[in-house]
């Protein structure tokens, strides 16, 4: 009996342990699967939460329902996922289509039935159960590079249709899709000296040598130290092509043989999805673009994908012991590496030492924080900050700055400028708080009451109050006014703005809104004739574009249509 349980706990421990999940879904692509972008991958704030499926450097190709089911969600967006659609499945979960360049048949009818009712590109729609039914392997929609994306590609995820978390969509039977049969990648280690303790003569975190041994295992040289440590590691793995740095799917660690902590991307919900400015070492990410991941956290906090810990994963050495640290890194394919460190107690002295300004304020990260100096204030919610920190902050020709710029943020923090003097007020509602970067000014939403502005947001930027007077610029029409365009599949402008950024643009034919695309990359706004607004002989065409100051710009123009 002792012999089964031993097996079960080491299933749990040290296996691939996977749900069951369905696995009747076919691939939405009907060429091979290359991904460019794995579930869980690090990214900027946020765990990517599909697969980014490449799509040969072309935008076009027929996307497939992977099942049965209806499109439940269209959303059309100039960020984010772009235009995307959701299909619900009786089965429980929803697969949803990122980037696309168009849906296709009744299911772009029906979006441009909303976007003309609703005069707006960008639009949400919840089609009921009977509006748009599809079946396995109809097509949907064709792929595209809408939205945040940098490249065409299609973006693809699965979610539980109970939860709304995200769940690896390799789990649904896509690995006869995906082949992988690289093992994970090591770039660097990390050692992180905690409280007072000194880790190679260092009392900052400092990088471990390590060689790859014969039979693939990466053995670091010794690490020594007086008290408690902590490691990180910079990992990735290729998957299915040996150019693209993908994410881990599961992480191990062992001191002497003893799980000291683990996390893996199965699943996780969106409102966690920032958490991973505490799961990396998120100070040298800002300031050396490395995304090391911790293997330990001082304060507990809510990561679902972190499975297992013991101690946080801090390390605390004793005098006279030596230790082997052992992490296990995978892919979802179960291809693994090993790494082995050696740890050794060693009183030492510090020949790298910590930073020792002086610091005037503290920042407890578990109850709420309000600082003032001069007329700025700043308004921190219980849990913004995932650790306590000593900072100092600044007010100097109504500039505020913190001397703390690497330090993640969870929650927004509020940013107030009080009965400001000097403004004409002609100028109140032309008035922002920018954030500050070398001579380039940042817009943030403000919010305004008579002389008062305050902002939300989630880094400790240098803040000043600016102003946007300027409006936008319509550049780069895509026809000669006057000139006959039957042979003409578009029109198209150019829009950009100097400061606060576009709010909203509507186009108009004879005085009737038209619906134009907006691409934030390229800044083009774009109608397709083919809607059919415009009228036999001249047309009037007009566009209005507002920045976020509500400075407004126009331009008017016609053309004929003689066809």
């Amino acid at each position: 009996m002792r012999f089964i349980i031993f097996l079960l706990l080491s299933a749990t421990l040290f296996g691939q342990t996977k749900t069951n999940y369905p696995n009747q879904f076919i691939s939405p692509l009907d060429i091979p699967i290359d991904l460019s972008g794995s579930f869980g991958e690090l990214r900027s704030n946020h765990f990517h939460s599909g697969l980014d499926i490449k799509t040969n450097k072309k935008e076009g190709l027929p996307v497939y329902a992977v099942a049965d089911g209806y499109v439940s969600r269209i959303k059309i967006s100039t960020y984010g996922y772009g235009k995307a659609i959701y299909v619900t499945h009786p089965n429980g979960y929803v697969s949803v289509y990122g980037h696309l360049r168009e849906a296709n048949g009744p299911i772009e009818d029906y979006i441009k039935k909303k976007q003309y009712a609703q005069k707006s590109f960008e639009v949400e729609m919840f089609p009921s159960a009977s509006e748009l039914p599809v079946k396995q392997k109809d097509i949907i929609a064709f792929s595209g590079n809408s939205g945040g994306s940098g490249g065409p590609h299609l973006h693809f995820e699965f979610r539980d249709s109970r939860t709304e978390k995200v769940v690896n969509p390799l789990h649904f039977g896509f690995t006869k899709y995906v082949s992988d049969k690289r093992n994970p990648f090591l770039q660097g280690i990390v050692a992180y000296p905690i409280d007072t303790a000194v880790v190679n003569k260092s009392q900052k975190p400092i990088a471990i040598s390590f060689n790859k041994q014969a039979d693939g295992t990466y053995l670091a040289s010794k690490v020594t130290t007086n008290g408690k440590i902590g490691f990180g590691i910079n990992a990735y793995d290729y998957c299915t092509n040996p150019y693209n740095k993908n994410g881990l799917y599961k992480v191990n660690a062992y001191l002497n043989g003893v799980l000291y902590y683990q996390y893996d991307f199965e699943s996780f919900s969106f409102d966690e999805s920032r958490y991973i400015n505490n799961l990396i070492d998120y100070e040298r990410y800002k300031e050396m673009n490395q995304r090391v991941q911790r293997l330990f956290h001082i304060t507990s906090y809510p990561l679902s994908v972190i499975k297992s810990t013991k101690n946080n994963g801090i390390i605390n050495t004793q005098v006279n012991t030596n230790y082997t640290y052992k992490i296990e890194i995978f892919d979802y394919h179960g291809n693994m590496t090993t790494i082995i460190i050696p740890i050794e107690y060693e009183n030492q002295k510090a020949t790298i030492l910590k930073d020792t300004d002086e610091k005037t304020y503290t920042m407890r990260s578990k109850v709420e924080n309000n600082f003032t100096k001069e007329n700025v204030s700043v308004y921190v919610p219980e849990n913004a900050f995932y650790d306590d920190f000593k900072f100092n902050f600044e007010v100097k020709d109504g500039i505020l700055s913190f001397s703390e710029k690497n330090i993640p943020i969870q929650k927004n923090i509020t940013v107030t400028f009080s009965d400001v003097e000097g403004i004409p007020a002609h100028l109140l509602d032309k008035t922002f708080i920018a954030s500050v970067e070398g001579y380039k000014l940042y817009y943030n939403k403000t919010y305004r009451k008579g002389t008062t502005f305050s902002t939300r947001v989630r880094d400790l930027d240098t803040f000043k109050l600016a102003q946007d007077t300027i409006a936008p610029r319509i550049y780069n029409v895509n026809f000669v006014e006057g000139k006959d365009l039957k042979n003409q599949k578009t029109l198209s402008v150019s829009i950009a703005d100097n400061l606060s950024g576009i709010d909203t643009y509507n186009a108009y034919l004879n005085g009737e809104w038209i619906l134009m695309e907006y691409d934030y990359k390229t800044k083009k706004l774009i109608h397709t004739l083919s809607d059919n607004k415009y009228v036999k002989g001249k047309n009037d065409f007009k566009v209005v574009v507002t920045d976020n100051m509500q400075n407004s710009a126009t331009f008017e123009s016609h053309f004929f249509m003689n066809n």
